[in-house]
């Protein structure tokens, strides 16, 4: 019964956390732009809530990361959910599997996933409809990429104290 209570607290928390980091990442002027672009936020927290979640409850935060970023980007609805939901199972699975889940872990999945993640958008919503997409990747996606990076060891220690605070010991996967 307790166990069942944490669990619905822990993922109204990372509702939460998702609606509250898409708010700073849209709003304008709040986050400085560096070399023209501003980080995407829900990237990293989606990656970080995967690896402390099962397969399904990471599929489902990296669908409602991803429609979050298609509603903010204004692209193709879907795309990012689709994208982040398939990378979030996949990473939660990896974790739970093959790896531990510490910061290094958490930079080296970061690397991989929202670099793959910022090349899909490059390669489906911009390389196909527009004129010059190197020089759209080295000048923007490269830059966001980086910048969203940044925010990636933060997240995971936030998710992680989440994590650890709203789960029982026994079922802990730290």
């Amino acid at each position: 019964m307790i166990r069942d209570f944490n669990r619905v607290v822990r993922y109204l928390a990372y509702t939460l956390e998702i609606l509250v980091l898409f708010m700073l990442q849209e709003t304008p002027g709040l986050l400085p732009s560096i070399f023209g672009v501003r980080p995407v936020l829900l990237f990293p927290v989606v990656v970080a809530i995967a690896m402390f979640e099962t397969e399904i409850p990471a599929l489902a935060f990296g669908v409602l990361g991803g429609l979050m970023c298609d509603f903010g980007f204004s692209g193709m609805l879907g795309f990012h959910a689709l994208v982040l939901g398939v990378l979030c199972f996949f990473i939660s699975l990896l974790i739970r599997v093959y790896f531990q889940s510490n910061l290094v872990t958490a930079i080296l999945t970061g690397i991989w996933s929202i670099g793959l993640t910022i090349c899909a958008q490059w390669f489906f919503l911009y390389f196909f409809q527009y004129s010059h997409p190197a020089y759209a990747f080295v000048h923007h996606y490269l830059p966001k990429y980086f910048y969203t990076m940044l925010f990636l060891p933060l997240v995971y220690l936030l998710n992680r104290g989440l994590s650890q605070a709203l789960r029982p010991q026994e079922e802990s996967r730290l």
